[in-house]
């Protein structure tokens, strides 16, 4: 009486689909992962970087932190941090070592940084002494400590080995 279709059809009206999928956020490399049945984490070997938001705060004793491929710190981390490419970036702060191939400082670091490249940018704030392979320092970064280029290069390489960190127990 009211609608466009026959009286007889008492059906409800199916409600709306989305056109298409919601996005998959397992990965951000811009090929699918392969989902597999055996761990819904096996995605991560693919993701290429990693952000510690500026609502997070990682404390604990023996912290370390590692990332093998990128990873952008705008929160606070009171512990060691280990990568390929380690970004500090504007509000976020690392009390502890930074070890990478490229340390970027744009917010804060209470500690020491080894690093092969090293960039503290304007708004960097540095406490601590740096050993690097090379460095670059912008006017208006501060920095209070003493720097040391690297003799040998084992002093700069970042452990990205988990199992380096474990402990084992003593019989």
């Amino acid at each position: 009486m009211f609608g466009r279709g026959s009286s007889t059809d008492n059906k409800l009206p199916e409600p709306p689909r989305p056109a298409s999928p919601l996005p998959s956020f397992a990965t951000m490399s811009s090929s699918p992962a392969p989902m597999t049945a055996n761990s819904p984490f096996t995605a991560a070997a693919e993701m290429t970087s990693s952000i510690i938001g500026t609502d997070l705060t990682i404390v604990g004793e023996k912290i370390t932190i590692i990332s093998k491929h990128q990873l952008q710190i705008d929160g606070d981390v009171r512990g060691d941090v280990n990568g390929r490419k380690v970004t500090i970036g504007p509000e976020g702060s690392v009390i502890g070592t930074v070890s990478a191939e490229l340390v970027e400082v744009r917010g804060g670091i209470r500690g020491a940084i080894r690093g092969q490249n090293v960039v503290l940018h304007p708004t960097a704030k540095v406490e601590g002494d740096i050993t690097h392979g090379t460095l670059a320092i912008s006017e208006g970064a501060e920095f209070d400590g003493r720097v040391k280029r690297a003799k040998d290069p084992s002093e700069i390489v970042p452990q990205l080995d988990p199992n380096m960190f474990v402990k084992t127990p003593q019989g």
